[in-house]
């Protein structure tokens, strides 16, 4: 069995193979997401810190990109351009990473047609990553919701009352 074809576990030492849905793993995280296990905590600050860092390195390569354009004298209105379309990248890359950590996409073809913008707005794109990983893992909140709604209606399809989640009052 190759990698990636093994079963996921989320902790605990048995051998035996797990029962029921299985969390989705988070890049960085792999499922310590679901119980903040194996330095969650720690990963999570070293993300935020590592992301933000990257993301001023990447300000500082614009700056000398823009340095050099004032060097070649190529014009005012070549800066400006410059200029707003990252800040006009970085703006939209920020929102459809952000977005990205609280829903699954409407249509992923659109989100794949994106994915350029996205890279030249990278700037936008580290800082939504670390702003999010003050809060929780990028996109803990839904593989959560996602995860507890794959077990309930599995809990809901079995006959096994055990399973079921409580009644609520």
């Amino acid at each position: 069995m190759s990698d990636d074809k093994k079963p996921r576990t989320t902790g605990g030492s048995s051998g035996a193979a797990p029962t029921g849905p299985q969390p989705e793993e988070i890049r960085f995280f792999g499922t310590s997401w679901l119980d903040h296990t194996d330095g969650y905590a720690l990963r999570r600050a070293g993300l935020a810190v590592g992301s933000l860092a990257v993301a001023v390195a990447g300000c500082f390569v614009l700056r000398f990109a823009y340095e050099g354009l004032q060097i070649a004298a190529v014009g005012g209105i070549v800066n400006i351009l410059v200029v707003v379309m990252f800040a006009v990248c970085s703006a939209i890359a920020f929102r459809k990473t952000w977005e990205g950590f609280v829903r699954r996409p409407a249509d992923p073809a659109r989100e794949e047609s994106l994915r350029s913008l996205k890279a030249i707005g990278f700037i936008g794109s580290l800082l939504a990553y670390s702003l999010r990983c003050l809060v929780e893992a990028p996109g803990e909140n839904l593989h959560r919701t996602e995860h507890q709604a794959a077990l309930t209606r599995r809990a809901s399809r079995s006959n096994n009352p055990s399973t079921r989640p409580p009644k609520r009052k």
